[in-house]
């Protein structure tokens, strides 16, 4: 019996993720369509076409520590352990937003909301397991200037991730970040956050996972096809979630590639973490968190 968890899937790709794994798998299987608002969750577990795994819908607030370490009790008690976890609950701001104004829940729902999950359900993963972070291709060093890998490099325990992205937090609201070096697209720090957080918490279980078949890694959809993407790009050409989604499914429900672990995934190929010297700047008094994934 396959046990699968996405957050942030009342819509979106997260909610494509949901009706793949339920497509995929069988009706012994359950899949957790998560959300922080229950009406929505609700309306999409009862949207979702008949056939294939048990879709049960859960209130997951990532934000909120008492609500993630909740439902890894929960799950735990219920099935023991869970086979396949997409972190894609992300938070959503529109091209005017101040990031000053936003940054605060931006990180708390983006960032601390991902190391909060891999607390809570990395030790719930069973044999073989998948605990996937959606991230981006933004997620590498290569979008920061080189005065500031030294960051998000090497970093070894949650902890240290979280510390050095409210050291970014703070900087963007003493406003010190707009006058240094640090991109003004908040995305980019953000992403890299997420990557640098699968990243250290990989370094600690690597070994033993090795030996267990378990994957955890960060994920790229890719651009698609939203309305929140719209607000900032022509993404008529785009593929649907439905489409994006069919990669993250396939590496999801494979056996675990070793050169995987703890790396950023796209289209199932690695994406290079390393500090290459390009700088990708981009300038506006927007908070620019609607970028491709």
């Amino acid at each position: 019996m396959t046990i699968a968890l996405v957050t942030g899937a009342a819509q979106g790709l997260g909610l494509a993720l949901v009706e793949g794994l339920a497509q995929r798998l069988s009706t012994e299987d359950t899949v957790y369509l998560t959300g922080r608002d229950l009406g929505r969750v609700t309306a999409a577990v009862d949207a979702l076409p008949a056939g294939g795994a048990r879709v049960r819908g859960e209130l997951l607030d990532v934000a909120d520590p008492a609500s993630v370490v909740r439902l890894a009790t929960t799950l735990r008690e219920r099935h023991g352990g869970v086979d396949v976890v997409f972190g894609n609950a992300v938070m959503r701001v529109g091209p005017d937003d101040d990031p000053r104004d936003i940054i605060d829940e931006y990180v708390n729902v983006n960032n601390f909301g991902t190391t909060r999950l891999l607390r809570a359900f990395a030790p719930l993963l069973r044999d073989g397991g998948k605990l996937l972070v959606v991230a981006s291709s933004l997620g590498t060093l290569r979008r920061l200037a080189p005065v500031l890998h030294d960051l998000f490099d090497g970093l070894t325990s949650l902890d240290d991730v979280d510390k050095a992205v409210s050291d970014w937090r703070d900087a963007v609201l003493d406003g010190s970040a707009r006058a240094g070096a640090w991109p003004a697209f908040v995305n980019i720090p953000s992403k890299i956050g997420q990557v640098a957080a699968v990243r250290a918490l990989a370094a600690s279980r690597r070994e033993l996972d090795a030996e267990r078949g378990v994957l955890v890694a960060a994920v790229c959809p890719g651009m698609m096809n939203t309305p929140t993407s719209a607000l900032w790009w022509d993404v008529s050409t785009a593929p649907s979630p439905a489409a994006a989604a069919v990669p993250l499914l396939d590496l999801a429900l494979s056996p675990t590639e070793p050169e995987f672990y703890g790396q950023l995934i796209r289209y199932g190929k690695v994406l290079p973490w390393g500090s290459c010297h390009r700088i990708v700047t981009v300038r506006s008094t927007g908070a620019h968190t609607g970028s491709p994934r």
